[in-house]
């Protein structure tokens, strides 16, 4: 049986709210007991070094992927189950995406913001129909869906649009939304 992958989206940096930091450690190490293996950019920073290392301390499987020119600045996180270093973004949004069977977003920026939009957009499209979770803590992702649902209710996109993710308020009910989606 093929190993399950899931790739999540998250920032560089650990931003304000340590709630942010608790639900990336506390995702990392779910994968990790759930036997899913962690697909991510390879950093060592901020959120995305806190899920990784939580899913390596926990024994889960990881696998990184980052472009040359964020090597030194996502401090690139070599001792990961595997890693790949790519030329372009591009080519790191597609390996992720093409490496995993679902995804999930923690808080994040603008690089965050660019992989869900991508990944939404190639739903929207019919380019695949992998889950796509938000997780939500203490409402991050608020102003986001308070925009989607502008862009939808502006017609420039069809209310299946809301259908292609689902909110979930932090790293548990993430964990339960990936059993149903995973099993």
């Amino acid at each position: 049986m093929r190993l399950k992958s899931v790739c999540v989206y998250c920032g560089s940096r650990p931003g304000a709210d340590p709630a942010y930091l608790a639900d990336a450690t506390a995702l990392g190490s779910t994968l990790a007991a759930e036997g899913w293996r962690l697909v991510y950019g390879a950093g060592d920073v901020g959120l995305m070094g806190a899920v990784a290392r939580a899913a390596q301390q926990a024994g889960g499987e990881t696998f990184g992927v980052i472009p040359q020119h964020l090597v030194a600045w996502e401090v690139g996180k070599t001792d990961l189950t595997s890693y790949v270093v790519t030329e372009t973004m591009h080519e790191r949004k597609k390996v992720m995406f093409m490496n995993c069977d679902t995804v999930v977003v923690l808080p994040g920026g603008a690089g965050s913001l660019d992989e869900l939009f991508e990944v939404l957009t190639w739903r929207q499209l019919g380019l695949h129909e992998k889950p796509v979770f938000l997780v939500n803590t203490n409402g991050y992702w608020d102003p986001l869906l308070a925009l989607l649902k502008h862009v939808t209710d502006q017609g420039f996109a069809d209310d299946t649009l809301h259908g292609y993710y689902e909110i979930v308020p932090d790293a548990a009910a993430a964990r339960d939304a990936l059993r149903r989606a995973l099993s």
